[in-house]
């Protein structure tokens, strides 16, 4: 940088907008751009940054794909991914320079050059460490004018812009979805080219997206990285946890079933419990005339009538299960392990459901009736129990 550069204010044109820069106090990268608040080393890198970001001027138009860049020299970089000047030969994809294929590259060997000094947290790129530092500082340098939010990178307040504007202007050329970010573009893309570039070095898998393959990974190494901070119940995905917490902690039931009203904590319990009313039977097998409510009656069937797939066995009494989660079950209560606590009293049980109906003893409320005499029970075993005597008693015999 040359001498009293760093007290200039520059001032470039793009197309009719006039954008006045600001030297920075970033003294590794002075120049700022008041747009985007994009960092630059010198005037020149600011100054082809407005040309190419924030001209509106994007008159060179590519006749492959219909892109259109702001320059010749924009639009001559890009024709370098048609003509496949820059390819990775372990997948295929090609760059518009050797600079981001070396980048790329690193995604196949493993290598992160680029390390956190407060965590160890090792990056293929030096801007990912930039963005992954402000995690630690707390910096959200990048303001949305139009909420409260704020964002450590700017492609991400450029991405959240889209949430106020609706704008979608990521179009699939084979079909009519369109997207807010091109990320969630070049995911889709992968539906219509079959490619799936991240490959499993343990197994044969392979799959469209980074992130299904650091999850497939836990698979392999057991990892279990998300842990529920009120059972201390630990899962490999983020999900898993979310839904733990909505089926086993949380009373929220916002489905509700338009035949008697019970109402569920998910759209899938609902779905379930309406072929009770329905009679719906959606599962059956090719070879036999019968079908089933529930896809684990099925399961059940084949083993035992057809004797397709695997019977699941207990490692303790040999007891041979058809489900891996009343397999699950069954080893806890040999083993005595109760994890599930009254908070009413010291009485502890082996599933949420135990608890669950346990509960009711501690509550005055009976929700199960007796069609014929109106008596009510707290239990639904005890009202079954009931309904059998009255039922004979009113001359109706149960089957």
């Amino acid at each position: 940088m040359c001498a009293g550069e760093s007290s200039v204010e520059v001032k470039t044109e793009a197309d009719s907008n006039d954008i006045t820069e600001h030297p920075h106090d970033d003294k590794t990268r002075p120049y700022l751009c008041t747009v985007c608040d994009k960092r630059f080393k010198g005037k020149d890198g600011l100054k082809y940054h407005n040309l190419t970001a924030h001209s509106g001027g994007n008159s060179h138009l590519c006749t492959q794909c219909n892109k259109c860049f702001a320059n010749q020299q924009c639009l001559r970089q890009h024709m370098n991914i048609h003509s496949s000047k820059y390819k990775c030969t372990e997948c295929g994809k090609s760059f518009s320079s050797n600079k981001d294929l070396a980048v790329h590259r690193r995604i196949h060997s493993g290598e992160k050059p680029f390390e956190c000094s407060v965590c160890n947290k090792r990056f293929t790129t030096a801007g990912h460490l930039v963005v992954h530092s402000r995690i630690h500082s707390g910096e959200k340098p990048y303001k949305c004018r139009m909420c409260d939010k704020a964002f450590s990178e700017s492609g991400s307040l450029n991405s959240h812009m889209r949430v106020h504007t609706g704008e979608k202007p990521y179009k699939c050329h084979m079909c009519d979805k369109a997207f807010n970010q091109p990320a969630h573009l070049n995911t889709h893309m992968r539906v219509h080219m079959l490619e799936k570039p991240y490959k499993c070095h343990m197994c044969d898998k392979a799959f469209s997206q980074s992130g299904n393959l650091n999850k497939h990974m836990r698979v392999h190494t057991g990892d279990k990285p998300y842990q529920c901070s009120l059972c201390n119940k630990i899962f490999s995905e983020s999900s898993s946890l979310q839904s733990h917490k909505r089926h086993v902690h949380s009373n929220r039931r916002p489905y509700d079933c338009p035949y008697c009203g019970k109402m569920f904590k998910t759209e899938v319990e609902l779905k379930r419990h309406v072929r009770i009313h329905t009679g719906a039977k959606p599962y059956s097998y090719r070879h036999c005339s019968e079908c089933f409510t529930f896809r684990q009656k099925l399961k059940r069937h084949l083993l035992k009538s057809h004797n397709e797939g695997t019977w699941l066995t207990c490692h303790i009494c040999q007891k041979k299960l058809s489900c891996s989660s009343v397999l699950k079950t069954h080893v806890l209560r040999h083993e005595g392990v109760k994890p599930y606590i009254c908070t009413e009293c010291p009485k502890r049980f082996c599933t949420s459901s135990e608890l669950k109906s346990h509960l009711l003893v501690h509550l005055d409320y009976k929700q199960f009736c007796c069609y014929f005499c109106d008596k009510c029970f707290k239990c639904k075993y005890t009202v079954k129990r009931h309904f059998k005597k009255c039922s004979a008693v009113h001359g109706f015999s149960v089957i």
